[in-house]
C-alpha cells in the first residue's frame, strides 16, 4: 500500500468523480483509476461503486476512508518534523474562528504567518465556539479562537485569555433606540431580536444576562453569521446584542452601549496533545510563551 493510491483514494472520496481526482492530483485519469484498481485487489475489497453517473464509496470504501486520512496526516506531520529539525516550518495550519472574532484581525495575522512560512498551507473555518472546541480535541483544528461568556471556560484544551468585552445593542437606522446615549436590559426585552441559534455560546451570553435579570426576550429570527444578522437588522427585522469591538465592523446599523450589559472573553485555545510545528509557529506569533504551550 502506497501514499499515492491513498491520495488518489481520499481525493475520489472527496471530488466523487476519479475525472476531477485526477486532476486535483496532477494525474491522468487512467493512472489514478489504475492505482486504485490495485489497491482494491490488495485489499481484497472494492472501495468504489462506479456507474456512467456517478461514484460513491462502497461500505468497505467508508470504513477505509478515516484510515487513509490518518495515514496522509501522520506521513504530512513526520516530514513537517524532519523539515522543522533543518529549520523549515512547512505543513499546514487549520484554524477555527467565530464569526464575530474582535481580539485578533486574522487577515492581518494570517498575511504575517504566510509572509514568514510561505510552505505552510492554511485552512480557515469557521463556526460556533462549542463545535470549534470539539474539532481541535478531535484533531481536525491546529488551534481556534473563541467567544464564551464569563461563566464559561473552555475545557479538555489549553487556553490562552485573548481579551475580555461586553455586548452592545445594534439597531436599524431610525430605531427609536438609535439616537438614546445607553439602554438597559428591562428597555430592550421589549423589542424582537436576531441572534445566534438556541445552544450556542453566542446566544448564551444574551440569554444569560436576561435570565439573570428576570427577563425574557422574543428571538424571533437564528443566524449563524454576524453579517447576515446586520443585513437583518438594516431591514428592521429585529435588533441583536453583539461584542463592542466587534460590532464596529458593521455597516448600515447603529450601536447603542448597555448599561447592564453582559460580558465575554475571548479566547485562543488548542490541543492538549502533540502540536505540528505550523502550529507551533502560529500560536507563539500570537504571544502564546513557550512555557504554556504544554503537550
Amino acid at each position: 500500500m502506497e501514499l499515492q493510491q491513498l491520495r488518489y483514494v481520499v481525493a475520489v472520496a472527496e471530488t466523487n468523480s476519479f475525472t476531477r481526482a485526477a486532476e486535483r492530483c496532477l494525474v491522468v485519469q487512467s493512472a489514478l483509476s489504475h492505482q486504485i484498481a490495485r489497491l482494491e485487489r490488495e485489499l481484497g475489497a472494492r472501495l468504489f461503486d462506479r456507474t456512467s453517473r456517478r461514484v460513491r464509496l462502497t461500505a468497505a470504501g467508508a470504513a477505509f476512508l478515516p484510515a487513509a486520512r490518518q495515514c496522509l496526516d501522520a506521513a504530512e506531520r513526520a516530514a513537517a518534523e524532519v523539515a522543522a529539525a533543518v529549520g523549515e516550518v512547512r505543513g499546514r495550519l487549520t484554524v477555527g474562528v467565530i464569526p464575530t472574532v474582535a481580539a485578533v484581525d486574522i487577515p492581518a495575522v494570517l498575511r504575517e504567518f504566510h509572509g514568514s512560512y510561505p510552505r505552510v498551507r492554511i485552512g480557515l473555518r469557521v463556526g460556533a465556539s462549542e463545535e470549534l472546541v470539539e474539532q481541535v480535541k478531535q484533531g481536525t483544528l491546529d488551534a481556534a479562537l473563541l467567544g464564551l461568556p464569563t461563566t464559561a471556560r473552555p475545557e479538555g484544551v489549553h487556553t490562552h485569555e485573548l481579551a475580555r468585552d461586553r455586548l452592545v445593542a445594534v439597531v436599524p437606522p431610525g430605531h427609536a433606540l438609535a439616537g438614546e446615549a445607553d439602554v438597559d436590559l428591562r428597555r430592550l426585552s421589549a423589542e424582537v431580536f436576531v441572534d445566534f441559534p438556541a445552544g450556542t455560546a453566542g446566544r448564551a451570553q444574551s440569554d444569560q444576562a436576561f435570565a439573570a435579570a428576570g427577563l425574557t426576550r422574543d428571538v424571533a429570527l437564528e443566524v449563524t453569521a454576524a453579517d447576515l444578522m446586520a443585513r437583518l437588522i438594516q431591514q428592521g427585522l429585529g435588533v441583536a446584542m453583539l461584542p463592542s469591538t466587534y460590532a464596529p465592523q458593521l455597516s448600515g446599523v447603529v450601536t447603542v452601549p448597555v448599561t447592564d450589559a453582559p460580558g465575554r472573553v475571548e479566547y485562543l485555545v488548542w490541543s492538549r496533545f502533540s502540536r505540528t510545528p505550523a502550529a507551533t509557529a502560529f500560536l507563539t506569533g500570537l504571544g502564546v510563551r513557550a512555557e504554556l504551550l504544554g503537550g
